[in-house]
């Protein structure tokens, strides 16, 4: 019988200790570029941040720091390789019937032509 009463008081006392750990979790800390805080359960989608865990008393306490890199654009991937492809020194053929078999070989005013097309895109789809 003691036994039993032991383990219920001791079930009892640990109770408070169980909801404080439910209580406590991690949130990411990190600064825009206009320099505000925040704070989320979610890390940003790209930047710096800190990981902090809340304790049961309420109080952060630092884990990690990390960065996160955006995934590049498939646009700006695409926009990088074909600049690298223009500036090989072989003859660039292009698809011009849509067909995705390449059926022209650019001249070099074409080549020129794309080129300028493939920086603007560069300048428009990759963020610094």
């Amino acid at each position: 019988m003691n036994r039993i009463v032991l383990g219920i008081a001791i079930a009892l006392a640990a109770l408070p200790a169980a909801h404080a750990q439910q209580t406590a979790g991690e949130v990411y800390q990190w600064k825009d570029a206009s320099g505000v805080t925040h704070y989320s359960q979610t890390p940003p989608a790209n930047g710096r941040y800190e990981q902090r865990v809340i304790n049961a008393a309420g109080s952060a306490a630092p884990v990690a720091q990390a960065a996160v890199v955006a995934p590049e654009n498939a646009q700006c991937a695409a926009a990088r390789a074909n600049i690298a492809a223009l500036q090989t020194s072989g003859d660039v053929q292009q698809d011009t019937d849509g067909d995705g078999k390449p059926d022209q070989v650019l001249d070099p005013t074409q080549r020129a032509n794309q080129m300028e097309l493939a920086q603007a895109a560069v300048k428009a789809y990759c963020t610094p």
